[in-house]
């Protein structure tokens, strides 16, 4: 089979170079030509582990491709995926003003019989809409939903090893054609579930929004356990024992963020309004949520007693979950204004996150504003040099067991503020720190 993929954003890098180590003929199409140079020499434009090595063999074996003319990725092709960003309008619903371009595009280029399919994320309906505005092309497209499950820092393993793999068709044509393009990656155990376009598109916001109401509900339990004297851990494997609970998604700490819950859980909300349905419970999560991002400025402010003007604080970790470089929407970010705000000292590191970090503080102050009151630092252990405490924000391994002998050593004030639940508190008491976690009463 021949696939063309349009764009080569996190979606579609991780689906186009997937699907070139199963033996099919990729060519990626983008619009920014400085993307395309860079990935043709090898270079990912963001840190996701292992896609760097699947995008360079597959390019050098000749089976994936990197393009800007989207004719020309198009023509000939048995399938197309729209992989385009469908971001947050400001009503909270999609944007998908790209997605539909593309489409037109393609229905302008096709030469032949086409699978058009959605990996974007986008609302309910999209997929009738995208039917309508092809209906006119020289040749027939088929439109399907294929919503991607990729977990930012394990997605190459999530594309080549699904747990399940999502056809929205409403015809044969393209349900048949999905199956076989997928068929190299089930051959040991079938996990494709097919259901109408409709179905598939909300699957994929539902799947977001349960797993953002499991997080936020953890999070206020948490907050409760500080006030009646519980401790969060215990409450978390006594539910999470129950077989009809489980333990994934019951870890609290200081909210969730990156490119998909927060989008999709106002965008699911959006399209339940447009269609007169209350989903009251996604609007308690998402804003649960907004107040947890805060919650460690807010423990600060209550240990020093609001005083941080004169206070530097280290943050290890910035971008919103481990093994990914992504600062969207990430608590860290919240936790650095709101300091800087009150006229503290930040010493910031992150294994990969440290660029963006500082790019976004660059375009979001107009320039270094802040001078020596923000600093990135090269490595976590120079980080705590005579800082009056340790934030803990995003849960790196080589946070699990650090060097406390000398952090001691470095850090002026004995206090560290756990945002992850990662570190012991009775053994940093032992060694005479003042210890916060999230729900540890």
């Amino acid at each position: 089979m021949k696939v063309a993929v349009v764009g080569t954003g996190y979606v579609g890098l991780v689906t186009g170079a997937g699907l070139a180590e199963d033996g099919i003929d990729v060519c990626c199409v983008d619009v920014d030509e400085a993307r395309v140079r860079a990935l043709r020499d090898g270079v990912i434009p963001f840190y996701e582990p292992g896609l760097e090595d699947l995008v360079r063999r597959n390019a050098q074996s000749g089976r994936l491709s990197f393009t800007t003319a989207l004719a020309d990725a198009v023509a000939g092709r048995d399938v197309a995926m729209l992989c385009v960003g469908t971001p947050q309008g400001p009503d909270g619903c999609a944007d998908l003003s790209a997605l539909f371009k593309a489409a037109d595009q393609i229905a302008a280029a096709v030469t032949g019989p086409l699978v058009l399919a959605t990996k974007s994320t986008v609302p309910v309906g999209t997929g009738a809409a995208l039917r309508r505005r092809v209906g006119g092309a020289a040749h027939p497209i088929h439109i399907a939903s294929n919503p991607e499950f990729l977990k930012e820092g394990d997605a190459v393993n999530d594309f080549l090893r699904p747990e399940r793999i999502i056809i929205g068709a409403d015809d044969d044509v393209a349900r048949l054609a999905l199956e076989r393009l997928y068929r190299p990656l089930l051959l040991r155990e079938p996990r494709l579930l097919f259901m109408s376009t409709a179905s598939a598109e909300l699957t994929k916001y539902a799947a977001n929004g349960m797993l953002a109401v499991r997080i936020s509900f953890m999070n206020e339990l948490a907050a409760l356990c500080e006030k009646v004297g519980a401790h969060v851990d215990d409450v978390r494997r006594g539910i999470g024992a129950d077989s009809r609970i489980g333990k994934a998604f019951l870890y609290p700490g200081v909210g969730y963020g990156g490119s998909c819950f927060p989008k999709d859980v106002k965008a699911l909300v959006h399209t339940a309004r447009s269609h007169g349905v209350g989903l009251s419970i996604l609007e308690a999560t998402d804003a649960a949520n907004t107040r947890q991002r805060g919650v460690m400025l807010e423990k600060l402010v209550a240990h020093f007693g609001g005083a941080l003007h004169d206070k530097t604080i280290a943050v290890w970790g910035l971008a919103f979950k481990p093994r990914t470089d992504d600062i969207r929407e990430a608590p860290a970010l919240v936790l650095i204004e709101g300091l800087l705000a009150l006229g503290a000292r930040v010493r910031a590191w992150d294994r990969a996150a440290v660029k963006n970090t500082r790019g976004h503080f660059a375009r979001k102050d107009g320039g270094n504003k802040h001078g020596d009151r923000l600093v990135f630092c090269d490595e976590e252990y120079g980080c705590v040099d005579d800082a009056d405490a340790l934030v803990l924000m995003t849960e790196w391994p080589e946070f699990k067991m650090p060097d406390w002998a000398d952090i001691e050593r470095r850090l002026r004030g004995r206090v560290v503020f756990d945002g992850r639940n990662l570190w012991e508190p009775s053994q940093l008491r032992a060694r005479g720190f003042t210890y916060h976690g999230i729900g540890r009463a």
